[in-house]
Order: C-alpha cells, then sequence, then structure tokens
C-alpha cells in the first residue's frame, strides 16, 4: 500500500490494508455515511470525504493532517496481520476484514458516543449522536460539528431523552456535567488501569464501552472489548458456554496481548457481518 500527500488530497493507491466500508462498518464510528464508492466522515468539526476507485482510494478533507492520523495512515497493517495471522483461529477473520483500520478517534466524542452506544442499534446511535449535533454542535455550513463539552453542558436531561437517549439521558447528563478537559487531557498521561478506572467512574461506562472508548478514543490497543459477538467468538474458541465477560476479556486479552485491539475487530467484523452463532 502506497499513500501520497498532496496539497489537496491524500491517495491510498493499492489499498491491500485500507477498505474504508470495513473500517466505516466496525462498529468504531458513528458519524459516517456511505453512498456507493463515496463516504462522508465527520470528527469533531471536521469533514473527509472518500472516493474508492479499483485501485486506489482519494482522501480530500478541510484537514488532511487530522485524517492522515484519523485513519491510522502511517501504522503498517500488513505487518500487524502477518503476526496475528499465526492464529489459525483469527485467520478467516482477517481474511474477510482485511481492511479494517482502527480510527483515532478524539477521546471526548468517543466518551459521548459509546455511553450512547450501550444497548442501542446503530440506526438509533447515528440518529441520537445527530440530533446532539444539529441542537448544540456549531453548523458548518453542509453540516453539524460535534457539540463540545461547553456546549454539551447546557444541554438539559429532558434534550438527551429529545435526542433519544431514554434511560441514559439522566446518566449522560451526570456525566457531561463531571466531565472537564483537564480530566480528558490528563486520561492520556494514566495508566491502562488508571483509564479504566476513571472510565468506569462515569455514569453510563460499564467495563465493555470503557474498553470501547480505550480501544478508539486513546489508541489503547491491548484491550478486547466484548459484547454478544465477542462472546460468541469466545465460545466458539473454547467449546464452551462461558458468559463471564471479565473473565472472557481477561483470557482473550492474554491471548493477543499488545494486538488485542486489532484482533477484536476482525473478530467482531467477521462474526457481525456473517451472523456465526455460537
Amino acid at each position: 500500500m502506497n499513500i501520497e500527500r498532496l496539497k489537496d488530497k491524500i491517495i491510498v493507491s493499492k489499498p491491500h490494508d485500507f477498505n474504508v466500508e470495513q473500517t466505516l462498518n466496525c462498529g468504531q464510528i458513528f458519524r459516517y455515511q456511505i453512498m456507493g464508492d463515496t463516504a462522508l466522515v465527520y470528527s469533531k468539526d471536521k469533514f473527509a470525504k472518500l472516493f474508492t476507485f479499483e485501485d486506489r482510494i482519494e482522501i480530500i478533507s478541510n484537514d488532511l493532517d487530522y485524517f492522515y492520523n484519523f485513519f491510522d495512515l502511517a501504522r503498517d497493517y500488513a505487518k500487524i496481520k502477518s503476526k496475528l495471522n499465526n492464529d489459525a483461529f483469527l485467520s478467516p477473520a482477517i481474511k474477510y476484514g482485511y481492511g479494517i483500520r482502527i480510527l483515532n478517534n478524539d477521546t471526548y466524542e468517543m466518551i459521548i458516543s459509546f455511553i450512547i452506544s450501550a444497548n442501542n442499534n446503530i440506526g438509533r446511535i447515528k440518529r441520537s449522536i445527530e440530533y446532539l449535533c444539529s441542537h448544540f454542535g456549531k453548523n458548518m455550513g453542509e453540516y453539524y460539528a460535534f457539540p463540545t463539552l461547553e456546549e454539551l453542558k447546557s444541554a438539559t436531561i429532558d434534550d438527551f431523552k429529545s435526542a433519544g437517549l431514554g434511560y441514559r439521558a439522566e446518566q449522560m447528563y451526570e456525566t457531561v456535567q463531571v466531565l472537564t478537559l483537564d480530566a480528558i487531557e490528563n486520561l492520556k498521561s494514566l495508566t491502562r488501569a488508571e483509564q479504566f478506572n476513571y472510565l468506569v467512574s462515569l455514569k453510563g461506562i460499564g467495563e465493555k464501552v470503557a474498553n470501547c472508548i480505550l480501544l478508539f478514543g486513546l489508541g489503547a490497543k491491548d484491550v478486547f472489548p466484548v459484547d454478544t459477538w465477542i462472546n460468541k467468538v469466545y465460545n466458539n474458541l473454547t467449546k464452551s458456554n462461558e458468559h463471564d465477560r471479565k473473565k472472557i476479556t481477561r483470557e482473550l486479552t492474554a491471548r493477543y496481548g499488545e494486538l488485542s485491539g486489532f484482533a477484536q475487530q476482525y473478530f467482531f467484523y467477521y462474526y457481525r457481518e456473517n451472523k456465526i452463532k455460537d
């Protein structure tokens, strides 16, 4: 895979390790649209348009440097897949989701987005986030920015209910009120255990959501979020009927180590897309 950074676009040639649809549809982002070979992606107050051709992907944006990092284009995914392919159980998932890249999302946006995502479906999650953007975020002309923490602090519990958060409305309100930009920034300098403990101390954030925020919003690749699909992965791997997700998280993280986050994404996408059962 070759990457060329031009003044007005990024060109990814022979994108063997980058598939736009796979990357956007694997549960790590909710502010996007896919229309055939074109995708629109939003992060913070920024916007990118991606065009997929037979031999290349072109990225046009109002902040190319931001999206170069956002799409993790400096990382060698071929090397990662080569290491993980030594695990015969994981190999089919890597082959299926060959083009998945883990996005470098904004930490604060991931905290808010994944509180909304808990026990929710993709359509409702996207609608709730869009509601918050359009009602509290800055109008950027063709789209709305994700609301800043200061902007979102003006939202009431009823506002969050209007956004479709249901029982999460009060949890979201409480978390937004206690969050500070300093606390979010300081997360980056904490140990993994300290990061995790801080996140689960916030209303609306359990262990799975905390691990998602660590993986997608703090760049922690040594975590393994466990949901229904990963529970199926574990039971197929161990030929068991285990439902203790703390145990599953612990054992899968031990198995895949510093590459746990990548393994999780390949497994999640493969099992969900193919609706693989226990």
